[in-house]
């Protein structure tokens, strides 16, 4: 096992020399990364018997010694939490900060420290909110900082080999983990621990950063962007799952409880509903709250196909094509600041 070890170790040596190389003359690439908190910083703490977030976006980038061979990395720490906790105004700095940083000439790219819970859907946010061609890696990890095997220091390298990487460029926001790259509308999280968690499921890959180089082998094809500004408000959209027997409770409580701006319904097969779903959204669209039908099946697109979908069209409900229930959410917040009118919205996801 030593021996092995040994080997990688000197292998991906030999990788990052050889990515350093061509600057060695001259200043290396500037990479910036934005620390949330997450796995990838957090540290076994024996007062509470469990994993808390301990590590600093410094202290992540100080276990990392190769960084310095390939990259001049500054460190910003925005939180320091589990993602579990992350909220849409924690999206709204990373945001702000990641398109200040990369307006500057000086700077390559953004790394994202991130926990993996809603990594997705603070990638997606970026990728829709983030104006700069240069790319913005989010990366995370599944085995603790204070773990033997931990992967935080391999996956925070490869984020920062992909960001320094021509080829990263007008890709949009990435996720780097475990070697593979994903872009940020397809990814999502597939096991609750394993490493290999983030995967394009339908699609696959964008790219992987191996112990050789960064390759891509495709791009992605259906992204926007939705600028935001600091005076603009993201409304409230929640998110209502369907199982059998659902009949509608759920929806006409959030009616009664508060301001509510939208609503995704993650919905059987094809975006399908229950007839108790339908009445009680029949009673949101009365009210002119757009509702959106996403499906809780892993692949494939929302159609309409069936009956219960003409019920659905008729009275102006958007159908979400391939995005999960989470990444519909975050779409729709940010298309609610351009237009409330269904068939504007239809575009966005349409795009």
């Amino acid at each position: 096992m030593r021996g092995r070890l040994n080997l990688f170790s000197l292998a991906l040596a030999v990788a990052v020399q050889g990515q350093a190389a061509p600057a060695q003359s001259q200043t290396l690439p500037r990479v910036v990364v934005l620390a949330t908190g997450g796995t990838i910083a957090s540290k076994f703490d024996p007062a509470i018997g469990a994993l808390a977030p301990a590590a600093t976006g410094a202290d992540l980038v100080r276990a990392v010694p190769d960084l310095e061979k390939i990259a001049n990395v500054e460190v910003e720490q925005i939180a320091n939490i589990g993602s579990y906790d992350m909220t849409p105004d924690v999206w709204r700095q990373l945001s702000k900060r990641a398109n200040a940083l990369l307006a500057r000439n000086d700077v390559s790219g953004v790394v994202v420290t991130h926990g993996t819970d809603t990594l997705e859907e603070t990638a997606y946010f970026l990728d829709l909110t983030v104006t700069s061609a240069k790319p913005v890696v989010l990366v995370g990890a599944q085995r603790a900082a204070s773990y033997f095997d931990s992967d935080g220091p391999r996956n925070l390298l490869n984020a920062v080999r992909v960001a320094i990487s021509p080829e990263a460029t007008n890709k949009g926001t990435l996720v780097v983990m475990n070697g593979q790259i994903n872009a940020a509308r397809e990814v999502t999280k597939t096991n609750t621990i394993e490493v290999e968690t983030f995967k394009t499921l339908e699609f696959g890959a964008l790219g992987v950063a191996d112990l050789g180089a960064v390759r891509f082998y495709r791009a992605p094809l259906r992204r926007q962007t939705i600028a935001i500004s600091d005076q603009q408000t993201l409304g409230r959209v929640e998110i209502v799952k369907q199982y059998a027997g659902a009949d509608g409770r759920i929806i006409s409580l959030l009616l009664e409880q508060g301001k509510l701006d939208g609503l995704v319904v993650e919905g059987f097969g094809l975006g399908h509903i229950t007839s108790g779903t339908l009445d009680a959204i029949k009673e949101v669209r009365r009210r002119g709250i757009p509702v959106i039908l996403s499906t809780r099946v892993y692949t494939g697109r929302v159609v309409p196909l069936y009956a219960r979908d003409v019920e659905t069209q008729q009275i102006g409900c958007i159908l979400a094509d391939n995005l999960s229930a989470q990444k519909a959410r975050v779409l729709l917040m940010l298309a609610l600041t351009r237009t409330r009118d269904t068939q504007e919205l239809q575009k966005y996801f349409d795009r």
